[in-house]
C-alpha cells in the first residue's frame, strides 16, 4: 500500500507516524500512555530539564514510564532563554544515551514563549556542528527558516501558533511558504488546538505535526489523541490528493449537458441581481 511507503525521514531516523507528541501535562502518567498508544506516535518529546533524566534524589523519572523499545526519544530544550543554556541542555540528553536527535527550543520570554531567532540560530549551528540532528522549533518567518536550514537543521519546525495557546495555524500563507521553500522535512509545532488545526498542517504540505497541550489538556486526552491521529492521516491524504480551486461562483455538480466531463457554463456577469 502506498501508505505504507510513506516514510518520514530525518537525518538517519524514519517514522510511519507524522504524528509527534509530547510527554508533559498529563494528569497522570498511565493517561499519558493511554494517549500516547491511541494516537499511534513513535516518537516523543521528552524535557531534558524537566524529566529527572539523571534520576537524582530518588525520584521516578518519566522516562521509567515510558516504554523505549517502542517509543524514539526527540529530547528537547524547552526552558532554556539562552543558547548557552540549549547547547549544555542537548549535551546532558546525549551524554545519557537519549538520542543523537535534539529539539532545539530557545525562547524569548516566559510570557509570550516565543522563540528567540538570535539565540536559535547560534544553538542549531553550535549544535549541527557538535554532531546532533537537529529539529529546531522557530517562528513563521520563512527567512528565519530558511537560515536555520543552511546552518544544518534536519528539519524546522515553525509554530501555528504560540506554545500551549490552542489557537491553530495563525499564518498559513509563511507557513506554506516556508514549507515549499524548505528541502528539509517541515513539522508544524506549537499551537494546535483540536484535529481540524492538524488537518490544516498537513493539507498546507507539512511533512508532520507535533503537539502536547492540545493533547493533554483536553477533556479527553485519549480520545483527542485517537483524532489527531486521523487528522493527520486525513490531512496528508488530501494533500496528495489536490483540492478543487475555490470559485466566485457555484458549479453544477452533474453534467449539464448529458455529457460526463462537458465544461460548465461561465459565470454569470457580476452585477446587482435582475439587471
Amino acid at each position: 500500500m502506498a501508505e505504507a511507503a510513506d516514510v518520514l525521514r530525518i537525518g538517519k531516523h524514519s517514522f510511519r507516524s507524522r504524528l509527534f507528541l509530547g510527554t508533559g501535562k498529563y494528569a497522570t502518567l498511565d493517561l499519558m500512555n493511554r494517549a500516547l498508544d491511541a494516537s499511534g506516535c513513535e516518537c516523543v518529546t521528552v524535557a531534558v530539564r524537566r524529566a529527572n533524566v539523571e534520576r537524582k534524589g530518588g525520584e521516578p523519572s518519566l522516562l521509567d514510564a515510558l516504554d523505549l523499545s517502542r517509543y524514539a526519544i526527540l529530547p528537547n530544550t524547552a526552558g532554556c532563554f539562552n543558547a548557552e543554556d540549549a547547547i549544555r541542555t542537548a549535551h546532558l540528553a546525549r551524554e545519557f544515551e537519549l538520542s543523537d536527535m535534539i529539539k532545539v527550543e530557545v525562547l524569548a520570554d516566559p510570557q509570550s514563549l516565543l522563540p528567540d531567532p538570535v539565540g536559535t540560530l547560534e544553538a542549531t549551528k553550535r549544535l549541527v556542528k557538535d554532531g546532533f540532528t537537529v529539529l529546531v522549533y522557530t517562528s513563521d518567518d520563512p527567512i528565519q527558516a530558511q537560515r536555520l536550514e543552511e546552518a544544518g537543521a534536519a528539519s524546522v519546525m515553525p509554530l501555528g501558533s504560540p506554545i500551549g495557546s490552542g489557537q491553530g495555524i495563525l499564518n498559513p500563507r509563511a507557513v506554506r511558504i516556508i514549507i515549499e521553500r524548505a528541502k528539509v522535512p517541515v513539522i508544524v509545532d506549537a499551537g494546535v488546538g483540536t484535529a481540524s488545526d492538524t488537518a490544516v498542517a498537513m493539507e498546507l504540505g507539512a511533512a508532520g505535526v507535533l503537539m502536547n497541550t492540545g493533547v493533554a489538556l483536553a477533556r479527553d486526552p485519549v480520545a483527542m489523541a485517537a483524532a489527531m491521529k486521523h487528522a493527520c492521516i486525513a490531512g496528508r491524504l488530501a494533500a496528495g490528493a489536490g483540492r478543487i480551486p475555490r470559485r466566485e461562483w457555484g458549479q453544477a455538480s452533474s453534467p449539464v449537458s448529458g455529457t460526463i466531463g462537458a465544461p460548465a457554463p461561465a459565470s454569470p456577469p457580476r452585477g446587482v441581481p435582475g439587471e
